[in-house]
């Protein structure tokens, strides 16, 4: 089936960059830098600090490994994402319109849209705790308060999409600025964090260790950063020329693995300084984000460092709903052809993420939190399965990639990765549902 409409999404900011006719690396790298901060943010969300804090105080430095390899899948197919949106002029949900029918993409949306909205839920959610931690201010002031992001996007976005890129790049900054002071004050064993990146067969020996593995690798992989990414790449005006074509993907994968490299070093920062700072003084049993704040001054002794722990999240949560909302605007306009107001797209996104965490907070109390971002992590599991194999599969159709289609080597590891998430976070899934069933057994 040809495609049928050729409209960009985000039609505000296509082709909006340029990029400089030169030869100097380092001016074309600093064109294409952006985008893969943007994706960056939702591989260090809050939805993945419970299950770095976790693993970190019940295992120490056992599980860095894990973390390693579920960066390494991430930047895999982040490089999948460029490929697909350089090469063809489409996004993910774009492709899948033109080559599914119309039921399939209508059962694809909505999955898409619960995913996105549960993605939200959880950075909603993480900004509300960090401005409860921090300033005090009760959890359902702090979830209104963080609606207020929405408006700030589009107030950038109308300024340029460089101005975006700018303020998620200062909070990602932040972010790690923030954990390499916590580093600092917790003193890790070098050593012992070089061989925690070690693989371990006691991973998949020790259920309780592998249950938190496959939850760091269900929680790193984000649905909607493989429609996101194909879809902002695109905000570079590169010459549509195959030698152009073929330099945009070579900056665009550049730009995503540095930028998934500093995921890498913050949710690897989360997992030492829980591992340095709990494991190693008998407070194994911490796994929330509540209660790491608050032992985390007292254990060091450095009256700051829970005051900066809060900011790191703050600035995480942020970061990451500014990407969410912009990704829930390409899949609606790419599965649907649907363009709504940039405003009334983004409180539609915004409200399914609200609505919930008002329930959960006003009527199971503040304590429902972290049940909430269980349930979203769960959610968004159930997912990336729907996003992960229709990306392989259309990168590895010569029809539709032509010259730029994977070629036998990256196709064979694609799949390998496709098949190992797939089936970790149906392991996951399983064992999340089963664990909600025993109490009533």
């Amino acid at each position: 089936m040809p495609p049928s409409d050729r409209r960009p999404s985000l039609p505000e900011v296509h082709r909006s960059i340029p990029v400089p006719n030169v030869k100097s690396f380092w001016r074309k790298m600093l064109a294409y830098a952006g985008p893969g901060y943007l994706v960056s943010v939702g591989y260090m969300d809050p939805g993945n600090w419970a299950t770095d804090i976790a693993g970190g105080a019940k295992f120490g430095y056992a599980l860095l490994t894990v973390i390693l390899l579920s960066n390494l899948m991430a930047i895999l197919l982040q490089s999948l994402c460029v490929r697909l949106g350089v090469a063809t002029g489409r996004d993910l949900a774009q492709a899948c319109r033109d080559y599914f029918s119309p039921q399939v993409n209508f059962v694809l949306w909505v999955l898409c849209e619960i995913a996105i909205a549960a993605c939200d839920l959880a950075e909603l959610l993480g900004s509300a705790i960090a401005l409860q931690l921090l300033f005090g201010i009760p959890l359902v002031w702090g979830v209104c308060i963080t609606a207020l992001d929405v408006l700030v996007l589009l107030f950038l976005q109308g300024k340029g999409f460089r101005y975006v890129e700018a303020l998620v790049i200062t909070l990602v900054a932040t972010v790690g600025v923030c954990f390499t002071a916590e580093i600092i004050f917790s003193r890790p064993d070098a050593g012992g964090i070089v061989l925690g990146y070690v693989p371990k067969l006691e991973i998949l020996q020790n259920p309780e260790m592998l249950y938190i593995a496959i939850g760091i690798l269900g929680a790193t992989v984000m649905p909607h950063n493989l429609y996101l990414h194909s879809s902002i790449v695109q905000t570079r005006d590169w010459e549509p020329t195959t030698e152009k074509r073929k330099e945009a993907i070579k900056f665009g994968i550049i730009d995503s693995t540095v930028a998934l490299s500093l995921a890498l070093f913050i949710n690897s920062a989360i997992l030492i300084v829980s591992a340095a700072t709990f494991h190693f003084s008998g407070n194994q049993d911490v796994a929330e984000i509540q209660d790491a704040y608050k032992l985390l001054s007292p254990l060091l002794g450095v009256s700051a460092a829970s005051a900066i722990f809060g900011i790191a999240l703050l600035a995480s949560g942020q970061s990451s709903t500014l990407t969410a909302t912009m990704a829930g605007q390409i899949v609606m306009e790419g599965f649907l052809q649907l363009r709504l107001p940039p405003l009334l797209r983004r409180l539609a996104t915004r409200l399914l993420a609200i609505v919930p965490a008002l329930i959960a907070i006003i009527f199971f109390g503040e304590k429902s939190t972290s049940n909430l971002l269980v349930l979203s992590q769960v959610v968004l599991s159930l997912q990336l399965s729907f996003a992960v194999i229709p990306l392989v599969m259309f990168t590895s159709n010569r029809r539709l990639m032509g010259e730029f289609v994977n070629p036998l080597w990256l196709k064979s590891l694609a799949c390998l990765v496709a098949t190992v998430i797939v089936g970790l976070n149906a392991w996951l899934l399983l064992q999340t549902f089963l664990g909600w069933l025993s109490p009533s057994l």
